[in-house]
């Protein structure tokens, strides 16, 4: 499940409007949590209680393993104002003012495409195929109470899976502000190597001890 962060930091006084949205998977940081804790559990217990070359593999291994996990769970995430969409995937950071947007996909993953053709997937907002299949029973219940008169007491469901209803938001967004003076600009990317280099440099301490054991 992907829930949208409304508490983000206050704004500028200056500038109301760059209130950023916030979109984040919630699976995805339990998992995290999850993982590292099981991690951090089992890297400690080596590390504290373990003979000869058993904690350097446990370090090397933690310094590998922390990272990737924390990429590809706890940091995703997408944040949207009035002015740009930041994408922040496990790797790489793309800012892309609303007016470089060329559209918003959902398939069997949700994309973004600038107008020069290049996509990015939004890790933080994953296509559920079985939220889609239950939104689609309810519609169709719907439809059937509809057609035959029937009501209820009880609100009706949402008829739509959330991450697709995130990605309706922000088709919206970009659309309303693709013309803006202040949503113009160039794509930005930015590669995360306070990611990437620990990740490395665990994948090559872990390379050195397997290959001098």
């Amino acid at each position: 499940m992907t829930t949208p962060d409304h508490q983000s930091p206050a704004p500028d006084a200056a500038h109301p409007e760059l209130s950023d949205r916030i979109y984040r998977s919630a699976a995805g940081i339990a998992g995290g949590v999850l993982l590292l804790a099981i991690a951090g559990w089992l890297g400690v217990d080596a590390l504290i209680t373990g003979h000869g070359r058993t904690p350097w593999l446990a370090l090397a291994s933690l310094i590998l393993l922390v990272p990737l996990v924390v990429a590809f769970t706890l940091r995703p995430a997408v944040f949207a104002n009035e002015d740009r969409l930041r994408v922040r995937n496990p790797f790489r950071v793309i800012v892309l003012p609303w007016g470089t947007v060329g559209s918003l996909r959902s398939g069997y993953s949700n994309e973004v495409v600038d107008t020069s053709g290049t996509k990015y997937q939004l890790w933080a907002v994953p296509v559920s195929l079985r939220a889609r299949k239950r939104a689609a029973r309810r519609q169709t219940r719907n439809a059937a109470a509809d057609t035959s008169g029937r009501t209820s007491a009880v609100p009706a469901e949402p008829v739509r899976a959330q991450t697709d209803q995130i990605m309706d938001d922000l088709r919206v967004l970009a659309e309303d502000r693709a013309a803006a003076q202040s949503a113009r600009g160039e794509v930005g990317v930015r590669w995360a190597y306070e990611v990437i280099a620990p990740a490395i440099a665990g994948a090559v301490l872990l390379a050195i001890l397997i290959a001098t054991g």
